[in-house]
């Protein structure tokens, strides 16, 4: 499962600000969108992962996605850092 690769790592980045700030540095080496997140938010994170050719991974919701960070609360977007 796609969001198992998020579960198992020990270098992540959570929400909308971070995903976005790894993509703008290009230390995202993938990035993980929620499909029920705002429009806008896939809009941003999409233009700048195809900028840096970064993979995107669609998860289902934002409370899958969240559960999968280890959070509480559902994520909208969340990025694997490249170490």
């Amino acid at each position: 499962m796609a969001t198992d690769r998020i579960r198992e790592s020990d270098h992540m980045v959570v929400g909308l600000n971070q995903t976005t700030k790894a993509l703008e540095l290009a230390i995202a080496s993938e990035v993980f969108l929620a499909k029920d997140a705002d429009r806008r938010v896939h809009s941003k994170v999409l233009a700048l992962a195809k900028q840096n050719n970064t993979p995107v991974t669609w998860v289902d919701t934002m409370k899958q996605l969240g559960v999968a960070c280890g959070i509480e609360i559902g994520a909208a977007t969340a990025a694997l850092i490249a170490r």
